[in-house]
């Protein structure tokens, strides 16, 4: 069941948190199974993912109309994806006039990075992210597939997940700052879990405070997210005809629901 906080779906609590420290701890002790889950070439948080939305392992990395579904329980299909929708799209392309399909985005929201030399396996202290991610850091990567999102078949999951994330330490810039490349991201727990099961439900990212007519800057400001999150989160909005733009204020569109 779902319920509703601030206008958008959210997964309930208990049962749904539960089930991700089960499948965390399954992910974590390496309690696997003849299908060679839990190899080095998956990633923690798809792994962990993967059991939390389909414990049964049987109905994971299924082979349907010429791809690999992540998860495929003979009804519908859950694709979880750590980013790059652009590999989404063809897989879409088959599955949606066929099945239902829920694409899983997981978010990090309190993130911690921690630096890992890879010589001598010396790790950093762990230093918090200043960005709390929140649905609208989902919009960058839906902008990818944004043909596809009215389509009837297809829903949204963005679960928001507290995190590690570590990184192989590359060099050391000026002023001691590090650069690295991402290694693995180790989930701590499920802060909250985003549905978007329609697409009218994307319309309840609008602030209720906001008056109508609004800019992107007024939006931004409501949402508490840059300008530019504020702006391609309208322009998908607006291509799935969910907003309108009655006219300008000055050089700004004006957006209305």
């Amino acid at each position: 069941s779902t319920i509703i906080v601030q206008g958008i779906l959210h997964g309930g609590s208990g049962m749904n948190q539960e089930a991700f420290e089960q499948a965390k701890i399954k992910v974590l002790l390496k309690q696997h199974d003849p299908h060679g889950f839990g190899t080095l070439q998956e990633k923690t948080v798809h792994a962990v993912m993967k059991l939390y939305y389909e414990p049964d392992i049987d109905y994971h990395e299924v082979p349907i109309e010429g791809y690999i579904a992540d998860i495929y329980t003979g009804s519908r299909i859950i694709e979880i994806q750590n980013g790059n929708f652009n590999r989404l799209r063809n897989k879409l392309q088959a599955f949606l006039p066929l099945y239902p399909v829920m694409v899983v985005l997981p978010i990090p929201h309190y993130k911690w990075v921690i630096y890992m030399d890879e010589e001598s396996g010396e790790l950093s202290g762990k230093r918090k992210s200043p960005i709390t991610g929140s649905i609208y850091s989902a919009f960058p990567e839906l902008y990818k597939i944004k043909s596809f999102l009215t389509h009837p078949n297809l829903s949204f999951a963005f679960p928001l997940i507290d995190m590690d994330e570590y990184r192989l330490l590359l060099s050391r810039g000026k002023g001691k700052r590090r650069k690295g490349s991402r290694y693995d991201r180790m989930p701590l727990a499920l802060y909250d879990e985003i549905l978007l099961e329609r697409p009218e439900d994307f319309i309840q990212v609008i602030p209720y405070e906001l008056e109508e007519p609004f800019t992107v800057k007024e939006f931004a400001k409501a949402a508490h997210i840059r300008r530019d999150l504020a702006q391609v989160t309208l322009h998908i909005l607006y291509s799935m005809k969910l907003v309108k733009r009655p006219g300008k204020r000055g050089r700004e569109y004006l957006y209305e629901v």
